[in-house]
């Protein structure tokens, strides 16, 4: 017995220090009083509320016990009844409507996504082409460059050691083709120049 009053006996509280009862004057320093709280005490969780469920209407029954019928002798009470239901029936017809116009706003939304975003890759392909056509076109003309420069130090090594010579091309006349038959010559004609003997 003894030894479950001594196990029952709490350690005493630790005293809380004295703070200075602070009242902000706007919503940063509500803010930073409420950092402060958190951080005087790191280890302690952090409540994090979870978000609310979207607000659905009841499902209706499957199956209904109590039909209204159309009998003269309905009670007084029953009118309030028939007027809940209806109250009911129509929050869920408009809670439907809400989510069917919902359900097409996010439709029409991804497919403006995707147009969007298949224009945005053709107009990256078209600018990535232009830059690798520009990126060849350096390269080639830095290839260019680095060939003519190669030429220019082969030729004066090659003029140093010896000349460089063409071939001796004979000098043949040159004849002007013979007019045979009927063939005409190509120079036009005019009123007073004469025709080429033949």
């Amino acid at each position: 017995m003894a030894s479950s009053a001594a196990s029952s006996v709490r350690p005493p509280r630790p005293k809380k220090e004295p703070q200075a009862l602070v009242i902000p004057k706007n919503a940063a320093e509500e803010q930073k009083l409420k950092l402060e709280r958190l951080m005087k005490n790191p280890d302690k969780a952090v409540p994090i509320p979870e978000k609310m469920s979207e607000w659905a209407p009841r499902p209706p029954p499957e199956f209904v016990r109590d039909v209204m019928g159309s009998s003269a002798g309905a009670g007084s009470g029953e009118f309030h009844v028939y007027r809940h239901l209806r109250r009911r029936e129509y929050q869920r017809q408009d809670y439907m409507d809400a989510m069917a116009e919902k359900q097409k706003l996010d439709a029409e939304f991804q497919k403006r996504l995707e147009r969007n975003k298949t224009a945005a890759e053709e107009q990256t392909a078209k600018r990535r082409k232009k830059r690798q056509k520009l990126k060849e076109k350096k390269l080639l003309a830095k290839k260019m460059k680095l060939e003519q420069k190669k030429q220019k130090e082969v030729l004066p090594v090659l003029s140093t050691s010896e000349p460089i010579t063409q071939p001796e091309v004979p000098a043949t006349p040159l004849r002007a083709p013979e007019l045979r038959g009927k063939e005409r010559c190509p120079v036009e004609r005019t009123k007073d120049a004469k025709r080429p003997n033949t």
